[in-house]
């Protein structure tokens, strides 16, 4: 026993020095990790930046989305190639993204400073237009081009060989970047003039007329007043370039067959000059939302002509008063809702025709009349319209578009929507294209036409379902149909935009329809 334990603290002793040994090559301890703390201030999802007093949430989500009968992710086919609707139209166009935001808030002795960003990385179907080559060449029009504006990027229009890798590189888009700080909030974020619902009354396509909805952001100053009880009211600068210009047409240069591609002059824009305010009051309460919206816009022109010598017409000014009212959980059913919004634009077209659905229509389509070739409708919407020598006018226009949402279970719900929009032309516009009476000027004069007149209207109806298996996946499917209500008729003998493969020949005036629906996937995080 006493052998046992002389062996026992012997080797305890020797291992107690070789530890010792080895502990002096051994680095310091590490200081311990300060673990990131939840921040309750602001809802689920944000937490304490370490060793700071703001409070950060990431955010976003992934899309993959299958557009069938549209050249592009949320508009039918109503204008360029896609109007055509020949063998150069998309049947279809894929398009995959990653949105990414990132909120920070800050508590202050001034109130709450946050910063709010939005980004998102999109690939999208390109789509190929027609040369004018006698061989039949086409080009390929991919997204290439980065896209800081938010918006779908442009057609880049040159030729480009689908299999050539390039095609891979998407674009990068911006949609919010602002600061709000004591009711303040400066960047680029939701126009004042916008029902909270933006777009989407109750659907998934971006492209309803009869109000405005800048999805993307618009740049702008903004102060807003809470009076409690929900009563807030915004007063703001908006700049107006990006979203909010429709066009200022010279009809000096208006030929019969840019009309047909729903060009009605040359587009004189000139610098900007001033930027969109807007005026807002919004109640918010348990029943719903009741919002009213002003908004003024300078429309500046360059000039008659090519040089500062041909001189230009004067600003006007235009405007546009907005109505949304949201009712929620109506007696059908728990959740559902009723959105509607109603809009008046005199010189201010992108309020109501706003940016994602456009002021410019040219469909073609079938006919059966003797002797046409087809038929095509077209139009186009801008915020005034000029001869060289003469003023600007206004082009009026009213609209409106609404849902009912209807849920049938937790994860089920539909709804059915729709919206309508009427442009309105002056004396000026209607001579210089249609003469006097409708028969003279660029359009009106022309063998087979009958009726001349540029006014016209849209409308549009849809229905969405959407299931929802699991917290934040979400499968959809959106049907949706446009109806162009153009007022001109007879027969016109034209040679329609290369780019479209039509022939020169004889084409009925007529209305247009189109059909388009967007099957989607996402995944919210």
């Amino acid at each position: 026993m006493k052998l046992t334990k002389t062996l026992f603290l012997g080797s305890a002793a020797g291992l107690m020095a070789v530890s010792g040994a080895f502990a002096a090559d051994l680095p310091v301890k590490a200081k311990a990790v300060e673990y990131v703390k939840i921040c309750s201030l602001y809802g689920a999802g944000f937490y304490y930046i370490p060793g700071t007093d703001t409070c950060i949430k990431l955010g976003g989500y992934l899309r993959a989305d299958a557009n069938l009968n549209t050249n592009s992710d949320f508009n039918p086919n109503q204008s360029g190639v896609a109007g055509a609707r020949n063998r150069l139209a998309n049947y279809y166009t894929f398009r995959a993204r990653e949105d990414l935001n990132i909120d920070t808030r800050t508590a202050t002795e001034y109130g709450v400073v946050r910063t709010y960003f939005d980004a998102v990385f999109t690939w999208t179907t390109g789509n190929y237009s027609g040369t004018g080559s006698a061989t039949g060449a086409t080009a390929y029009s991919s997204t290439l081009a980065l896209n800081t504006s938010g918006a779908t990027p442009a057609l880049v229009g040159s030729s480009i060989n689908p299999t050539d890798g390039g095609t891979s590189g998407g674009a990068l888009g911006v949609y919010y970047a602002f600061i709000q700080f004591a009711g303040f909030t400066m960047g680029k974020a939701v126009s004042q003039f916008d029902a909270p619902w933006t777009n989407y009354p109750g659907n998934l396509t971006d492209n309803l007329v009869g109000g405005s909805g800048t999805v993307t952001g618009v740049t702008q100053f903004t102060y807003t007043a809470d009076f409690g009880q929900g009563v807030t009211a915004s007063f703001s600068a908006e700049d107006a370039t990006a979203y909010y210009q429709a066009g200022n047409l010279n009809m000096t240069g208006a030929t019969a067959g840019g009309m047909i591609g729903g060009s009605y002059g040359s587009n004189a824009i000139g610098g900007s000059r001033s930027p969109n305010l807007v005026a807002q009051v919004r109640v918010d309460q348990a029943w719903g939302l009741f919002q009213a919206s002003v908004a003024a816009h300078d429309n500046h022109v360059a000039y008659y002509g090519a040089t500062e010598a041909t001189g230009h017409p004067d600003d006007k000014w235009g405007w546009a008063v907005q109505l949304a009212l949201s009712i929620k959980n109506i007696p059908t059913g728990a959740g559902d809702t009723i959105n509607i919004q109603g809009v008046y634009t005199d010189g201010a077209t992108r309020y109501n025709f706003q940016n994602l659905s456009g002021s410019t229509y040219s469909l073609f389509g079938s006919s059966s009349l003797a002797g046409a070739y087809g038929s095509i409708g077209f139009a186009n919407a801008p915020d005034t319209v000029f001869i060289t020598g003469s003023q600007q006018e206004t082009v009026k226009t009213w609209g409106f578009r609404g849902a009912y949402t209807h849920n049938w279970d937790p994860n089920w719900n539909s709804a059915l929507y729709g919206a309508y929009a009427q442009a309105q032309f002056g004396t000026l516009a209607k001579t210089a294209l249609c003469g006097a009476g409708g028969a003279g000027g660029v359009f009106g004069g022309l063998a087979g036409v009958t009726g001349c007149n540029p006014d016209f209207a849209i409308g549009q109806l849809g229905i969405v379902t959407r299931w929802t298996p699991v917290k934040n996946l979400t499968f959809s499917a959106d049907l949706s149909w446009t109806h162009l209500d153009q007022k001109y008729s007879g027969t016109v003998a034209v040679a329609p935009s290369g780019a479209t493969a039509k022939p020169a020949a004889i084409y009925q005036l007529k209305d247009q329809d189109s059909i388009a629906m967007i099957l989607r996937a996402q995944r919210n995080w």
